[in-house]
Formats: C-alpha cells, structure tokens, sequence
C-alpha cells in the first residue's frame, strides 16, 4: 500500500509532464460513462417495468455523490496525493458496475440505485477531481489548457461508451434489457484495465517545481498570484457566483445528456434506438471537443468573457432549439451539440477561473466545494426533463411537445448565470496568505495585496 503514498507520487528531475495527461485521460475516459447513462435508461425501464423519472435518478444520484465526494475529498486528496486518490475511484467505480449489475439480475431497482449511484458515485467524484488538481500544478503556464485536457477525456468516455454499451445490449441477447448484467460485467473489466493504469501512470511535481523557462506573472484583473485557503475562499462572493454560474450551465447541460436518447426518439419516430446510441456519441464528441477548444480559448479570451460565451449563446441556442428543433434531424443535432459543447467548456474551465481568483495553494479543496454545483444540477436537470415529459405523456402529448417546456426552463436558467458571472469581480486582498516573501510585494503591488493589473483589458 505504500505505492499509493504520496510520498511515492513525487516526480523525479526531468520527468516529463506530458505523461501526466494520459494518465488523467484514463482515469477521465472510465468515469465519463456517466454521461452515456441515457443508452441504458429504455432498456431499464423496460426491465424494472418504471418511468423515466424513477430510472433518471440512479443518475441523480451519481451526479449528487460524485459532487459531495469532491466537494467533502479535495482536502484528503491534496493530502494523500493523486495515485491514492485515482486508486479510490477505480474500486469504487468498478464496485458500482459489478453490484449494479446484481440488482438488476435480482430485479431490485434500490439495488441499483446504491451501487452505480451512491459507491459509483463517490468514485465518480474523487476520480473527477483528483487529475484535473494534480494537471493544473503540472501546466501553470497554461491553466486552460490542463484543465481541458484531462476534463476532455470525461466528455470522450461518453463518446466511448455509448457506441460500445449499445453494442454489448444488441449482442448479448435479443432484448437489450436481457443484455443489461453482461453488459455491466464488461464495462467493469474494461474499466478496471484503464483506471489501474492512469493509477500506476500519475506523478506530482517536486516542491518548487516551475516549467524551465516560465516566470509568474499576472496576467489579467481578473488573475492574481495570492493564494487564498479555502476556509477564506467559501467566506467570498466570488465562491458563490462561480457556483450559481457552474450550477446553471451544467443544469442546462445535463438537461439534454441525460434524456438525449429518448429525447431524439421522441422529437423524430424515424430514428431507432441504435442510431440515438449514435446522437448520444455525437454529443459527447462536442461535449469532449468543446472542454478542450473552449477552456484552451479562455487562456487568451479570459475567463469571465468565456464564461459570458458559454451562457449567452447557449440560451439563445436553447430558444431556437424549443422554436425550431423539430424542423429536422440535422438541425436538432446541430444545435445540441453547440449546445454541449458550451457545457463542457463551462466545466473545463472552471478551475481555471478559480486559480485565477484564488491561486493554487488549495485548488483541489477549492473545486471540490465549488463541485457541489454540480450535485445540485445532477437533481434539477433531469427532474426539470423528466418531471415535464412525464406531465405531459399523461395527458397524451407526444413528440416535441413533450420537451417545449423544459427547453424554456433551461433559457432562463442559463440567464441567471449569464448574470452572475457579470457580477464576478476580483477577491479582496484581505482573503489573501500572506505572502512568504515580503520583497515579493514590491514586484506586484504594495502592501494591502497584489495588484490587479489588466493585462487582457477585462473591466472588472
């Protein structure tokens, strides 16, 4: 056990980080099923004979506890190191898939509700974390980018999984509800294999380590190179702008990944359940492409101003989506993809945006709290979805009326994040450590804190 120390997990002199991100990647790509949840939400309700809402929240509660293990693991992650915290998930996530397939085989929904929602989940949430704190130390140069890389491959695993769960359902058995328990098993393995590896793969730079060649500096009003612990971080407004902004995009995100394969089916009665496998592949490439591209942007455009992009359009996109999403199949797909994108982009770049503002003394703890947005929108995104297209099957709607409502929710939503990220400003410089170099202050501010220096002209 003491490979998984922290103490073992210290990269050695001339290691090189671009190593660190397939390691993150593998451990990414596994937990990143959860956002192909939707390939296996027809088969189960026909299995458990039960609405969409009662199998939507097996993946509510996967979403809830993987945002309450980050937001409650950051601290014990820093501490322990990575390699621990990546062995965790992968029992935890692997465990999840075994006994969920045990619930199903016995018939016991509740079965599956604790094992892929609660133990899946925890392990969700601490393999979420642990890459994306250990890349950014890894990439302080470009915060964006580390980020995106390894948040990259949790939108990927979706595109992954879906294609590859939707063939294990049609080749176990003649019924996709019959090829549930194989299906699981298989997954199970196949993650096992890849979390072991991002586990074994994973290093943390040496104290001091800095990229040869790179000099700090500030880049931005909006960035500072104080650290503030987060303790004083939850006491700012800052945190809980940033939470109301990552809770509104990933409500409007989740709205669509959780329903997309019934959602296509019900918008176009031509498309079979193996070519909304296929949607579902579909989004997860822009969900994948957009947390590279967008958070990569957001090093140049700025955080704040991404964030304005991601909201912005995205409940535009929304509108038109509601107004004409039915005109046609290419339409739709365009649309939601875009849409998704944004969303992956929103969750990519937010811990950037949260070393710009508080530095990286505590990051992962930082995150993990901030995280719990995303157990909150893991509830009100598929219950917004769901709770409306089950009030509207009853009274015998169908098609894209079932969903017209949800898709206006979802644009006032996303305008109330819209509005919050406005209000960000930078922390005060009372929350700030103090710096362990005094002559330090000279170089960037005088003695009340860093200054803000607006490199990118952002007017905060």
């Amino acid at each position: 056990m003491h490979l998984l120390d922290r103490d073992r997990t210290v990269a050695a002199p001339g290691y090189n980080r671009w190593l660190v991100p397939p390691a993150a990647l593998a451990v990414h790509l596994s937990i990143g099923q959860v956002y192909a949840f939707s390939v296996f939400k027809n088969p189960l309700v026909e299995r458990f004979d039960s609405s969409q809402t009662s199998v939507a929240i097996i993946f509510s509660i996967a979403i809830v506890i993987g945002g309450l293990s980050a937001a409650f693991g950051g601290r014990w992650i820093e501490r322990n190191g990575p390699r621990k915290a990546m062995a965790v998930s992968a029992v935890c996530w692997v465990s999840g898939f075994l006994l969920a397939a045990v619930g199903v085989s016995l018939g016991q929904l509740w079965v599956v509700y604790l094992a892929y929602g609660v133990l899946g989940g925890i392990g969700l949430g601490i393999g979420y974390i642990s890459p994306v704190t250990t890349l950014v130390k890894w990439f302080p140069d470009r915060p964006g980018l580390a980020t995106g890389l390894a948040i990259m491959g949790f939108g990927g695993g979706a595109l992954v999984a879906s294609p590859l769960t939707a063939r294990l359902l049609s080749g176990y058995a003649p019924s996709p509800a019959e090829a549930l328990v194989p299906t699981m098993l298989t997954l199970a393995a196949i993650y096992a294999v890849l979390m072991t590896m991002g586990a074994v793969v994973i290093r943390i730079p040496a104290p001091g380590w800095t990229p040869a060649g790179w000099v700090p500096t500030q880049e931005g009003a909006m960035q500072t190179r104080a650290n503030v612990q987060v303790r004083n971080a939850v006491k700012t407004p800052q945190f809980y702008l940033l939470w109301i902004v990552l809770f509104t995009t990933v409500t409007a995100g989740i709205g669509i990944l959780e329903q997309a394969s019934p959602m296509i089916q019900d918008f176009f009665s031509s498309v079979t359940p193996e070519a909304a496998a296929g949607f579902v592949g579909v989004l997860s490439l822009g969900n994948m492409l957009g947390r590279i591209l967008w958070s990569s942007t957001s090093d140049r455009l700025g955080r704040k101003r991404s964030y304005a992009m991601y909201t912005g359009a995205s409940l535009l996109l929304y509108a038109l989506l509601a107004a004409f999403g039915s005109a046609s199949i290419a339409l739709f797909v365009s649309l939601t993809v875009i849409i998704v994108s944004f969303f992956g982009g929103a969750f990519a770049t937010i811990p950037a945006y949260l070393k710009d503002l508080y530095g990286d003394l505590e990051i992962g703890a930082i995150h993990g709290r901030v995280l719990t947005a995303w157990s909150a929108a893991g509830i009100s995104g598929p219950l917004i979805v769901n709770a409306i297209v089950d009030s509207r099957r009853a009274q015998g709607m169908e098609g894209a009326d079932l969903y017209i409502p949800s898709l206006i929710v979802m644009v006032i939503v996303l305008s109330i994040g819209f509005i919050a990220n406005l209000l960000v400003r930078p922390v005060h410089p009372r929350h700030h450590e103090p710096l362990a170099d005094p002559s330090a202050r000279s170089s960037v501010g005088s003695a009340a804190g860093p200054a803000m220096v607006s490199a990118d002209k952002e007017k905060d």
